[in-house]
């Protein structure tokens, strides 16, 4: 009898330690999460304001909120297993199936959603490329779009590339239009940039990217959903792993004498 005691009690300290361990995994991943969507808000705030959709702003503020559940659903872990507290353990438990619940809800209604707007997809990517491209050619340089300009600057010079499309859209910008013996595309777009480096468009002077900004931003937008996409996948490994620990260590709790 006293064995057996024993034998529960060594089961209950290692189960406290393997779901201590996985909730400073489960809080790191949170504050990952939210700092992902911080990162996006405060480095590429400038390329949001390029976009006339809010959709990217949006999933940054989603992003944060999200690390920010995560993060407290995490603290919650620790003190119900810290102090074994059986209540705050269900209390642990139903969180994490609700935010995987929402997870696995959330990538079902992507699916659908891109199955259903396949068809749109080039469309859209056309609407896309012509408002970036309107952006930038009718607002650049202009008063009172100080960010505008900003945000096209920095998008040339750290993706490499000119224009929407290509070089030649700039040749239809209002600034470009009202000083046209001077400058042929901004000097961000030059490979060394300098005062009045624009007023040669040669490739050997000027980033001369196939397809333009509009691709590389495309594929940096990729990239991220690409990333975010598989610290989702581990966060839900994570869930699914705490929440065999926290099953364990209530009915652990539950079976000890008092």
């Amino acid at each position: 009898m006293v064995l057996e005691e024993k034998t529960n009690s060594c089961g209950t300290i290692c189960l406290k330690y393997l779901l201590f361990t996985f909730n400073l995994l489960f809080w790191l991943a949170g504050g990952a999460v939210m700092a992902v969507g911080v990162w996006t808000m405060v480095e590429k705030s400038d390329y949001i304001s390029l976009l006339s959709s809010s959709y990217y702003s949006i999933s940054a503020y989603i992003l944060i909120a999200a690390g920010c559940i995560v993060i407290m659903t995490g603290i919650i872990g620790c003190c119900a297993t810290l102090k074994e507290m059986k209540s705050l353990l269900i209390v642990y438990l139903v969180l994490l199936l609700c935010i995987f619940l929402l997870e696995i809800t959330a990538g079902v209604l992507a699916y659908i959603n891109y199955q259903e707007c396949f068809p749109l997809c080039h469309q859209l990517d056309e609407e896309l490329k012509q408002n970036l491209k309107e952006t930038m050619v009718m607002k650049y340089q202009q008063p009172g779009e100080e960010s505008i300009t900003q945000a096209v600057d920095k998008l040339h010079q750290e993706f490499k590339c000119c224009g929407s499309n290509n070089s030649s859209d700039w040749s239809a910008s209002v600034w470009i239009q009202a000083a046209p013996n001077d400058r042929l595309v901004p000097d961000s777009c030059c490979k060394t940039p300098s005062d009045h480096c624009g007023r040669r468009d040669h490739p050997s002077n000027i980033y001369n990217v196939e397809g333009g900004c509009i691709t590389k931003l495309e594929e940096f937008i990729l990239s991220q959903l690409q990333i975010l996409g598989a610290v989702g996948i581990g966060i839900a490994f994570l869930q699914l792993v705490g929440m065999m620990f926290t099953c364990c260590l209530y009915r652990n709790l539950k079976e000890e004498p008092y």
